[in-house]
Parts: C-alpha cells; structure tokens; sequence
C-alpha cells in the first residue's frame, strides 16, 4: 500500500463510517488501500474521559433561602437569585442543576394589560351574558398574514451533519393580507380578505362588510336565524365608532343583537384560537411566502381544513370562559 502524507477529510470519514459499522481496522485499511493505525491512535488519545466534578453543596437553609427568590423574581437569572440570597462560590452548573428541581425556564407570557376598571367590565360583561344562549353569538375578528409568520415559528430540529434551510430575510415583513372571519355555532363565516392597500376605518369597514359578511352570507339567511343572532366585534376603533354602530343599527343589529365587548380581553373570543390553528397550519415547517395572492391562498386551504367539530368546541368553550372570568375576579384567564 503506497502511503500518502496525510488522509484526506472524505477518508477520515469513511474511517469513523466504517469503525461505527463494525469493521476492523486492518479491513478498513485494505478497503481503502491506506495505512490508518496512526490515525485511529490520535483519535483514541484525543478523547479524554470526562471527569465529573463534586458539586459544591449547599446547605438545607439555603436551599430554603433560594426557594424564595425563585418565586418573587420570575425570569431571574440563577445568579441574580443567589446573590439576593447571599450565596456565593456556586459554579452556573450547579445554581442550574438546583433549580431546575424547583422551577421551569420559560418565557413571559403576553397578556393585555388588564387593569381595576378592565378587571370590572369583564365581570360585568360575563355576568350579563351568562344567562345568554352563546349559541347564537357570532364571533368575529380581523387578523394579518405576513409572508414569513411571527417570529420563532423558523425553528425546529436539524440533523445532525445536515445545514439549516436558507430564509428570505424582508424589510419589515415584507408585508401581508388582511383576514376577516366569524365563527357561530359549528360553522365557519368567511374568511373574507380586504383589499389590499385599504385601511380598515369607520366607512371602509362598513362597506367591507356590506360586500362580503352581508352579501355572501347574512342576507341567505333564514328570518327567523337573523332575529336571534347576536353580533359580536371588538372594540377596534372602526369598529365601535358612532357611523359604524348607527350603519349597524340600520342593518338590524343593535341593541341586544349588538354584543358589548369588554376592553382589553382578546382571551374571551374564541376566534382567536381559530386564528392559531390556521396559523400554525400555513407556517408549519417554518414555509414562506413570496406573494400576497400566495399567503391568501394558503389561508383558504388552512380554513377549509378547519372542520365543524372544531369550531364547535371553540364556540362551546365560552361558558367556560364566562365562569372564568368571574372566578378570576375579571382577571386573565388565557386562551
């Protein structure tokens, strides 16, 4: 066997290859028709054994004075909580390893800031519907659909040996489709899609849901299913203005058909978790888009995925909801 200088990359990995299938070393060699018996022998005395080193412990007492700060400081790092306790010495490894049996590491949670006067209107919101036959509500809401999804939706496991996938990277988003849907019983109304390049205020909501919600949908409509419906919107200020209630109440829906919706309180509509299931489904393995037509028409496959049952369970979900909110005393109640 000529020896060359020095084996090459791809040859080093067809050693490690082959040594992990089993082969000997002097197959290898023959194999690929060069002396290996160095390399192998750098290998093995490059892998040192790891040696664990005692952790430095820490007494019952001060495992009862950092029990503390882990729960007064979230999202502290696990040195900020020593020091408050005055424990020092301890290596990260360790502050680790003894709060992990006692906490979580995770991220803050949004949740809209809910404050006395909030806490109120939803418990008087919740008291007032309580009796109401939710059934017939209408749960509607606006959402946007970026080319690229929130951020974070890009990550997941790579192989090892294999390169992560290259993302387009877009100023600002690189913009999106606005979505307007409703959700009433086990049925899904829309989605509809605003025009591009419109703004959504008072008159142009109106007249998007005149061609679209009214025409396509409400207009078909049985008299007596129209007499019973409750309307629900949020409080977006296109939505709860003066033009755009008095040009409701001109449609028929005002007074009790109109739902009063609490400020601040995204958690009690159950659109919003339709809105992360057609999400979740049109961003999966982290897919990107490069048109709106695109984006649009991924939204569509994604709601027509969405099977009554599911609505059914959303829209099911508000009793839930309502007793919560009173249980909570008109706090957050998540989604």
């Amino acid at each position: 066997m000529g020896q060359k200088k020095d084996l090459t990359g791809s040859e080093k990995s067809k050693i490690v290859r082959y040594l992990a299938e089993g082969c000997s070393s002097l197959k290898i060699a023959k194999l690929l028709k060069r002396t290996i018996k160095r390399f192998i022998q750098n290998s093995q005395q490059g892998r040192k054994k790891r040696v664990e080193k005692p952790r430095r412990k820490i007494t019952a007492h001060e495992l009862r004075k950092v029990k503390r700060p882990a729960a007064k400081m979230p999202l502290a790092t696990s040195l900020a909580i020593f020091q408050s306790c005055n424990i020092t010495g301890v290596p990260k490894s360790t502050r680790c390893a003894i709060l992990r049996d006692m906490a979580k590491v995770r991220k803050a949670e949004r949740r809209p800031p809910l404050n006395k006067t909030h806490k109120l209107k939803r418990q008087d919101w919740a008291k007032k519907y309580l009796k109401t036959d939710l059934s017939k509500v209408l749960w509607t809401d606006e959402m946007r659909v970026s080319f690229d999804g929130p951020d974070g939706w890009a990550r997941g496991w790579i192989g090892k040996g294999h390169r992560a996938p290259v993302r387009l990277r877009r100023q600002q988003g690189g913009g999106g489709v606005l979505v307007w849907a409703g959700i009433i019983k086990d049925e899904l109304v829309g989605p509809f899609r605003v025009e591009d390049g419109v703004k959504l205020n008072s008159q142009s909501y109106c007249q998007f849901l005149e061609d679209t919600f009214f025409k396509q949908w409400y207009w078909k409509k049985s008299a007596s299913f129209k007499k019973n419906m409750i309307f629900m919107q949020d409080n977006a200020p296109s939505h709860a203005s003066k033009y755009s209630t008095a040009w409701l109440a001109r449609k028929g829906i005002k007074e009790e058909k109109l739902m009063t919706w609490p400020p601040c309180s995204p958690d009690l509509n159950p659109i919003e978790n339709l809105w992360s299931i057609i999400k979740c489904e049109i961003y999966k393995e982290g897919k990107q888009y490069t048109s709106l037509n695109s984006v649009w028409e991924a939204v569509v496959a994604a709601a027509r995925n969405v099977d009554g049952e599911q609505i059914k369970t959303l829209t099911e979900s508000m009793d839930g909801r309502l007793l919560s909110v009173l249980a909570k005393k008109g706090g957050y109640i998540g989604r």
